[in-house]
């Protein structure tokens, strides 16, 4: 197995390519031990000292270290420890875990179809190239709030991201958006 590795616009940030599906559906996140016990993949990544969390993507996994921890010591630990989880045939994430979809739970109503459209089909697939996700969070009172993970959470052009691309992109399709702000 060869795993491929890429770095991230968040320098504590690392992509790993495993070279087939990571999650079949979705994404997952997780920042802490506690949260990753739904996933076998991500419990034995956080056994890795100076991990601080791992992204599942579709046919990707993003490591965040602490800033404390030099890659070239961690790096080999990490691709053992995906290529072990690979080798293993356990899945990624266990079938019976509930993974929060980032909804806010309001009906969808047109505008914010669109900018859940949006996001979607331009922004997502665009931060994935870099190892993250954008969710949507909610819309309310001209206010897109929106969830970012994985190399994205964190990322010191995050605010840029925002503000400069999805902000402006947003604003220039739909009218009724005013601004863009991230939730934790």
């Amino acid at each position: 197995m060869f795993i491929q590795t890429e770095s991230t616009p968040n320098p504590a940030t690392l992509k790993f390519l495993p070279g087939q599906a990571v999650m079949e559906s979705g994404t997952a996140n997780f920042t802490s031990v506690e949260e990753a016990g739904v996933s076998p993949l991500a419990s034995n990544l956080f056994n890795t000292d100076g991990v601080t969390g791992v992204f599942l993507g579709s046919d990707f996994v993003t490591v965040t270290k602490t800033g404390a921890k030099d890659w070239d010591l961690m790096k080999p630990l990490i691709l053992g420890a995906i290529m072990e989880h690979f080798q293993s045939g356990r899945p990624a994430v266990n079938e019976d875990a509930e993974l929060g979809d980032g909804s806010d739970g309001s009906e969808d109503d047109s505008v914010v179809r669109q900018i859940k459209e949006l996001i979607e089909t331009r922004v997502r697939p665009a931060v994935a190239q870099d190892g993250g996700d954008i969710i949507y969070n909610g819309f309310e009172d001209g206010v897109v709030y929106l969830r970012m993970q994985g190399a994205c959470a964190g990322c010191p052009s995050s605010t840029a991201t925002l503000k400069h691309g999805i902000e402006n992109m947003l604003r220039h399709y739909v009218p009724e958006v005013q601004e863009v702000r991230a939730v934790e």
